[in-house]
């Protein structure tokens, strides 16, 4: 399973969060009726919660857990209140019989919810970000560049040795009264009778205030559309990911500001097992893709085949998604998005790559959906 990392900025903030198994990321207000890149980021690692997904806390070089997301009708985030996904400055007054955070000081910046539970228990005892990274070192990457963000999202393999730590640390107190946080359903309760329809999140209304006719202005707003999905489908143009996630590092660490990013990764598994198959590499352009989208992406198959699958170019599939394909750029594509490899030893099997797919995307605007064709 995957896992969230939360950063608060209290103890106070901390305890009411669990208390109530409720987060919520306090948004920036919109400006001029339009969402900002960074909203529309927020929004896309909502759209790829799961029920089950592990969820922590980080304060002040600190790491609290453990927690998992839950459901309520098959569903563990929400908006607390309906069109909250329209980029309006909403008042407390007009919308405050639909809000579900209006008892846990929720407010109109609160656009977006999820649900969560202990799992087993949340403890008392933090720990610290060094200790946490010195654990497991081979296995943390994402957790690595957490900086300057409201949350991110950690792999099964990162999560497990997140949760092992965790663990470890506080094995006396696992499932003891003392040493842990308390926790209560009563909200979780209002939610199930409070939920319809109207709370459920999806990506139209992000794409509706993101579009100039069939394009859509940036990137982030698609990536978020893919996002969701991929998350919630099997049967999308992109095939079957059991984890999906945005902005995975792709580059040798460094400065964080500098570091490359893949715009969605992801891995399925063999039916059946928990043997990861194949990965997803996929990269977005607005607008219509140019010789360096081919360059890019190559970089981050690259990338991949180095870190996570260890030369085996097969277990990889790659997309770049634009709004177009110049017959140069496709040609090109066919020309240097081409990788000799070799599995095996005894006997060695040579092997050719050649796995990128070029989609092109459009804005449907009568049903507020992407429709997507492939090109060769």
């Amino acid at each position: 399973m995957a896992g969230y990392i939360f950063s608060l900025d209290s103890i106070n903030s901390l305890r009411q969060c669990i208390e109530n198994g409720v987060y919520s990321t306090n948004l920036t207000s919109p400006r001029n009726n339009t969402w900002g890149v960074h909203h529309e980021g927020t929004f896309a690692d909502y759209l790829s919660m799961k029920p089950g997904d592990n969820v922590y806390f980080f304060i002040k070089r600190k790491v609290y857990g453990i927690g998992k997301l839950i459901s309520i009708k098959n569903e563990c985030k929400f908006l607390n209140f309906p069109n909250a996904l329209q980029p309006y400055n909403f008042n407390n007054e007009e919308i405050n019989d639909e809000m579900l955070m209006k008892d846990c000081n929720g407010n109109t910046n609160n656009r977006i919810l999820c649900i969560f539970e202990p799992s087993p228990n949340f403890f008392l005892e933090g720990i610290d970000m060094d200790d946490v990274l010195s654990s497991n070192p081979n296995s943390f990457k994402n957790l690595r560049a957490f900086w300057k963000l409201s949350f991110i999202k950690v792999d099964d393999n990162e999560n497990k040795a997140l949760r092992d730590i965790i663990l470890i640390r506080n094995e006396q107190s696992i499932n003891r009264k003392h040493d842990v946080y308390n926790f209560n359903t009563e909200i979780h309760n209002y939610f199930s009778t409070k939920v319809s329809n109207n709370y459920f999140v999806n990506e139209k209304a992000i794409l509706m205030y993101s579009h100039k006719d069939s394009k859509i202005k940036h990137e982030m707003a698609i990536e978020a559309a893919i996002t969701s999905m991929v998350s919630r489908s099997n049967n999308t143009i992109f095939g079957r990911w059991d984890y999906i996630s945005r902005q995975v590092i792709a580059s040798p660490f460094k400065a964080i500001d500098y570091m490359d990013r893949m715009d969605i990764f992801g891995y399925r598994y063999i039916s059946g097992f928990d043997t990861i198959s194949k990965y997803l590499v996929l990269e977005i352009k607005k607008d219509e893709a140019v010789f360096d989208a081919i360059d890019q992406v190559i970089k981050y198959v690259d990338w991949v085949s180095q870190e996570y699958t260890f030369g085996n170019y097969e277990m990889i599939e790659a997309f770049i998604v634009a709004y177009d394909f110049s017959k140069e750029v496709r040609a090109y594509k066919n020309n240097v998005a081409i990788r000799n490899f070799a599995i095996g030893r005894r006997p060695i099997i040579s092997k050719v790559w050649t796995n990128l797919r070029l989609i092109k995307y459009k804005y449907n605007i009568e049903n507020s959906e992407l429709e997507f064709e492939e090109v060769n």
